[in-house]
């Protein structure tokens, strides 16, 4: 049996100390929290770690830090969502490493959970 510890991460804390405990990684895209430079630094950390990575999208609300549900369409919150998880990749591929998975942040995934249609979004 394999249990996978996983942290979100990428939203400005001391990420390097937290990633040699961890498993998985959700990093935070850079609209509800983090930043270019972040996104950056936080998947190089963890793939020299062997910490298998993924995007976190979350809704732009920074002043709230994504924990605030945003009226979107659907069509919007997919793509809000293909944009962050691109953008995450691109980080990833370009240090050599292969993106594991997505999973929502605060709001957003409380949405998908609730609504259908915002889950099929997300997907």
């Amino acid at each position: 049996m394999s249990v996978d510890l996983n942290a979100d991460v990428g939203e400005g804390m001391e990420d390097a100390e937290l990633l040699p405990y961890v498993t998985s990684a959700n990093v935070a895209c850079g609209v509800h929290a983090g930043d270019p430079v972040t996104m950056d630094q936080t998947v190089e950390i963890a793939l020299s770690r062997g910490v298998r990575v993924g995007a976190h999208p979350g809704y732009p609300d920074r002043e709230h830090f994504g924990r605030v549900v945003m009226e979107m369409s659907a069509d919007e919150i997919e793509n809000l969502v293909v944009y962050q998880v691109a953008a995450l990749a691109g980080f990833v591929r370009s240090r050599g490493g292969r993106l594991t998975h997505v999973k929502p942040h605060g709001a957003l995934y409380h949405s998908g959970a609730e609504f259908p249609d915002v889950a099929r979004a997300i997907a």
